[in-house]
């Protein structure tokens, strides 16, 4: 083989252990690699495992075009030492587990954890919250809240869920408040 490719039979030694790392079934894991090698130039397809998908075409998929953290699913999940959002195929199948049924509420809940924490500082603060609501009710002018509404929501966002009273939802209150949640787990799932 040449220089940075690996022989057949160990591409597919790769491919089954993605299964045992993974919350996803052999077809889910084939049609993955179909949708991610789709989104790959035809010359670098024969090199699948070492090539990154830019952000801006993992952003084309209609699983994430649609969805209002479709950014920040990116760049949690991204391992680019460039922290440029791109996906290799393993940060692809690590977001397809994460956001599959078969993935554990404790896993689903750390990941939506890191995806709301807009500034990446380990706790959800007033900014988070604030970009937070934003993203799930539109920036437009017609559905974007007052200043006082967000202030509002907020409080009562943090009164709930802050029971250290520190003024920001660390992991394991967020865990807690989802726990309460019993639809989370089954929301918070994208399908191929």
């Amino acid at each position: 083989p040449a220089p940075g490719h690996a022989p057949p039979y160990l591409r597919w030694v790769t491919f089954l252990s993605f299964q045992e790392l993974t919350f996803l079934t052999k077809q889910e894991i084939l049609l993955a690699l179909k949708r991610f090698s789709e989104l790959l130039p035809k010359e670098e397809r024969e090199d699948i495992l070492q090539t990154r998908v830019p952000a801006s075409k993992m952003l084309t998929l209609p699983e994430l075009r649609a969805n209002p953290f479709q950014h920040r699913i990116c760049w949690v999940f991204s391992t680019s030492e460039a922290q440029d959002s791109s996906m290799s195929f393993e940060d692809f199948l690590d977001m397809l587990s994460v956001f599959s049924d078969s993935a554990t509420a404790e896993i689903k809940s750390h990941y939506a954890f890191r995806i709301f924490d807009f500034d990446d500082d380990g706790t959800l603060g007033q900014k988070d919250l604030e970009k937070l609501v934003n993203c799930l009710t539109g920036e437009g002018d017609e559905t974007r809240l007052s200043d006082s509404e967000m202030d509002q929501l907020i409080q009562n966002i943090l009164e709930e869920s802050d029971i250290d009273k520190d003024g920001t939802i660390n992991l394991s209150e967020f865990q807690h408040v989802i726990s309460r949640s019993p639809d989370f787990a089954s929301s918070f799932k994208i399908v191929l």
